[in-house]
């Protein structure tokens, strides 16, 4: 049994990234979905999609990387736990590395990132950052 299933879709998103792999594969969840569709909105990924597995359904992420093969993901960090919740409202969310990066929230109205938790004034628990 898997206790932190969100820092388990890092973890593999990080190993892929760090052996230039194009795509990663990790089981289907809603707020693994809504994390996957926050990095493609903020250009991190190139896409997302749902591939039937046995015997649960798997989430396949393509990776993207630079012109010349560098690295878009180049950090990437978990901040709430399964011990230890991190909540933050809008007006505290602060940018990630001047803006280069981002959060990810997890809100009343879904995962967003944190430019736009604090353009719909949304608070909520914060999943991981990267940049």
């Amino acid at each position: 049994m898997m206790t932190d299933p969100i820092a388990d879709m890092l973890t593999r998103i990080r190993n892929a990234v760090r052996i230039e792999r194009p795509t990663v594969e990790m089981p289907l969840s809603k707020v693994k979905r809504g994390v996957a569709e926050v990095l493609k909105r903020e250009g991190f990924i190139w896409d997302w999609r749902e591939v039937e597995g046995h015997p649960v359904p798997q989430l396949q992420l393509e990776l993207k990387y630079g012109p010349n093969g560098e690295r878009l993901i180049r950090h990437i960090k978990r901040v709430s736990s399964p011990g230890r919740r991190v909540y933050s409202r809008s007006a505290r969310l602060k940018p990630v590395l001047g803006g280069l990066g981002i959060s990810i929230l997890s809100t009343s109205s879904g995962v967003v990132s944190d430019r736009e938790a604090r353009q719909r004034k949304l608070g909520g628990e914060v999943l991981c950052e990267l940049w």
